[in-house]
């Protein structure tokens, strides 16, 4: 497997723990257990998420987090919560995934896998609480159950398909930045836009 390729993987893994970490352990831990994942050698260290245990643990994570991500207002408490544990999951995972033998790379791939998880998580997060503006639940869950199938997704696109790993990482870069502005923009909108309106309301 060439550079490309893992850091492609290692990207990609890493985004997505940005959204749903617990999501990214246990279903990498069952694929292998199930071996409908084949890790090559040099990925013999993600083996551990196939622990009974690692998986256990995740599972329950992530059954958790499916069911909190899917009520208003409890989405963004959970996301709160984990805005220091995703991009330390997610650096983790990065690191798992590139040569151990080199000290210099783990670094580079811990750095960037735990910058490029709190980026997702911001782009996640900042979405949802533009979404749980609107008062009906529908679209908090619409967007939940996107998130949970994209997830799964590309993960399995990423560990099948190395060579498009780099280029799904690309994808979910290019995501999180625009939901990131997005998010940006409207809530401006939404409350500075307010506050400018109650002020040129007033008597003059």
């Amino acid at each position: 497997m060439g550079i490309i390729e893992i850091i492609g993987i290692a990207g990609s893994v890493s985004l997505l723990a940005g959204w749903r970490l617990y999501l990214c352990i246990f279903a990498t831990g069952l694929a292998m257990r199930l071996e409908a994942l084949p890790v090559p050698e040099h990925l013999a260290s993600l083996a551990v998420l196939a622990n009974p245990w690692v998986m256990g643990i995740a599972l329950i994570g992530a059954l958790a987090e499916f069911f909190a991500d899917k009520v208003i207002w409890l989405d963004s408490a959970w996301d709160a919560v984990h805005t220091f544990v995703r991009p330390v999951g997610g650096a983790l995972l990065a690191l798992a995934i590139v040569d151990p033998s080199d000290p210099a790379t783990q670094v580079v791939a811990f750095l960037l896998g735990g910058g490029a998880s709190f980026l997702a998580h911001g782009g996640k997060a900042s979405a949802r609480a533009v979404v749980n503006t609107s008062p009906e639940p529908v679209s908090n869950i619409a967007a939940s159950s996107a998130e949970d199938i994209a997830t799964v997704g590309l993960l399995w696109l990423a560990y099948e398909y190395p060579m498009a790993a780099a280029g799904i990482a690309a994808l979910l870069l290019l995501i999180a930045v625009a939901l990131l502005w997005l998010a940006q923009r409207i809530l401006k909108r939404l409350f500075f836009g307010k506050t400018s309106r109650g002020t040129h309301n007033g008597p003059t």
